[in-house]
């Protein structure tokens, strides 16, 4: 039987120390995930044009958000919010493809920002349509959020607009 030198032995034992936490179980950081329920009330500035045989709309949402249900933080039941939105709306033959990018900003300053997709219904009074947002991040407490929402839009006179959304998030 071959015994280590004591320098063999010293530099055998650190290498197992050292490569200990290598093997041995972490536990995974814990993914926070949720759901919401939204309602957004804006007034809409719009403006339409003409535009190679069809009609371009842009222009601008403001309004509130209201969560009417969460499963939990960052989001809570009955907070509000600001929220901005620049609209684009291509209506041709081939119906309506509008993209909408918005901030909401809460009572804390944090921003969560959302894209707004929808190819479906119109944007006239009485009109509207479902559709699908994305939760693209934020800051301070939504700071590496995402998700994915399917919404429904009322277009009312007065250049107003309710919005439902439903959204599912993770962070």
């Amino acid at each position: 039987m071959k015994i280590l030198s004591l320098d063999r032995l010293i530099v055998a034992t650190l290498a197992v120390v050292v490569s200990l936490p290598l093997f041995t179980a972490r536990p995974a950081a814990a993914e926070e995930n949720g759901t919401i329920t939204v309602l957004h009330s804006y007034a809409r500035d719009y403006t339409t044009i003409e535009h190679a045989g069809g009609k371009v709309t842009g222009g601008t949402l403001t309004g509130t958000g209201t969560v009417l249900q969460s499963s939990g933080a960052p989001f809570v039941e009955g907070a509000n919010s600001n929220a901005d939105c620049i609209i684009y709306v291509r209506m041709s033959e081939d119906g309506i493809d509008l993209m909408a990018p918005c901030t909401t900003i809460d009572a804390d300053g944090d921003r969560m920002f959302m894209l707004s997709r929808r190819e479906s219904g119109d944007i006239q009074d009485g009109g509207g349509g479902l559709g699908r947002a994305e939760i693209i991040g934020g800051t301070g407490k939504y700071a590496g959020i995402s998700g994915s929402c399917s919404y429904d839009t009322e277009y009312l006179p007065d250049n107003r607009i309710v919005t439902s959304a439903r959204c599912d998030w993770k962070k």
